[in-house]
């Protein structure tokens, strides 16, 4: 038989758990809430809302039924805010029907060129790929493309290959021309005119630095605030690739209410993790590679698809450019 006291400690320590998770879970929802990127972990913590947002409603629904009233709460009530910022997400949107030429856009982060070449061109052709941004373009990753028969089915480009991770190139079915969409980045974030048949479509391969470097996100937030806001009596534009940002960051917030919508979120896919590929749990898949679509363009679909030698899944997205 459990004596008084004994109970007493059992229900302190269950407490005292329960109490450090709900500050745990806490501190991320707020950090999200109040849009702070202030700091490396900060920005990955951030990264993290909808496990943040999960563990909330579990933790305060836990807390409930075990008769720790505020804790539970607490925690229930601002989990519910998150889940009211984050579920939409997996739901598609109302949208029109497009009246325009459809157009596919895809984007792939190639590792520092350690990507198989004949994948890229694979899906490339599979999903009838008008146009491809790439970041991490090397010199020798080109070559590969070229073996692996790219060009026959995107025979123009706008390529800013290096060695390293900071290259970036543009591959078309249409003919393009090279534009400067950003002030000189990190890395290299290659932009182009796209000649679409009766109107012209802008298109930037994104690639900020990542924010979790040991110099902190000071770099990645320039980056991000360095990216074109939409234009509303300029060129259809789409900025695509690794934004190394999900949709819960401020940056990406802000560009968004410039006028883009991200594709994924549009089709109810915004939860579909695109890094780290291959199934690892950790660090916990996320989305940070998107295509965000001028919001005059209705978007039709959206997919992640798998690249072997990548640690990024490629996104891809066709939407509908409407005519002038």
């Amino acid at each position: 038989m459990v004596d008084t006291g004994e109970r007493r400690t059992r229900r302190k320590s269950t407490t005292f758990l329960l109490v450090v998770a709900a500050v745990a879970v806490l501190l991320a929802a707020f950090t999200r809430l109040l849009g702070i990127d202030g700091t490396r972990h900060m920005v990955a913590t951030t990264a993290l809302t909808p496990y943040f947002t999960a563990a909330g409603v579990v933790l305060g629904v836990l807390a409930l039924l075990l008769r720790r009233w505020a804790v539970g709460t607490v925690t229930l009530l601002v989990a519910v805010v998150l889940v009211a910022a984050v579920a939409p997400r997996a739901f598609p949107d109302p949208r029109p029907v497009g009246v325009g030429r459809e157009v596919t856009v895809m984007a792939a982060n190639l590792l520092v060129g350690k990507a198989e070449a004949e994948a890229v061109v694979a899906a490339v052709k599979a999903h009838r790929v008008d146009v491809l941004a790439m970041q991490e373009l090397t010199p020798a990753m080109v070559r590969d493309l070229e073996r692996a028969g790219l060009d026959e089915v995107l025979p123009h480009r706008h390529f800013l290959d290096e060695p390293g991770g900071s290259g970036s190139g543009i591959a078309s079915r249409y003919r393009v021309s090279p534009r400067t969409l950003t002030p000189p980045s990190t890395l290299r974030q290659a932009g182009a005119l796209v000649d679409l048949p009766g109107r012209d479509l802008e298109v930037l391969s994104v690639h900020p630095l990542p924010p979790v470097v040991d110099a902190g996100p000071r770099t990645w937030q320039r980056d991000l605030a360095g990216l074109p806001e939409r234009e509303l009596d300029g060129p259809v534009r789409v900025l695509a690739g690794d934004f190394n940002a999900t949709l819960d960051h401020v940056g990406l917030r802000r560009l968004l209410a410039t006028g883009y919508v991200d594709a994924a979120d549009e089709t109810g896919a915004g939860l579909h993790p695109t890094w780290p590929s291959g199934g690892a749990l950790w660090p916990p898949p996320v989305a940070i590679d998107h295509v965000l679509v001028d919001d005059r363009c209705p978007v039709e679909a959206f997919t992640v698809v798998d690249v072997p030698g990548s640690d990024h899944r490629a996104v891809v997205s066709r939407f509908v450019v409407p005519a002038p």
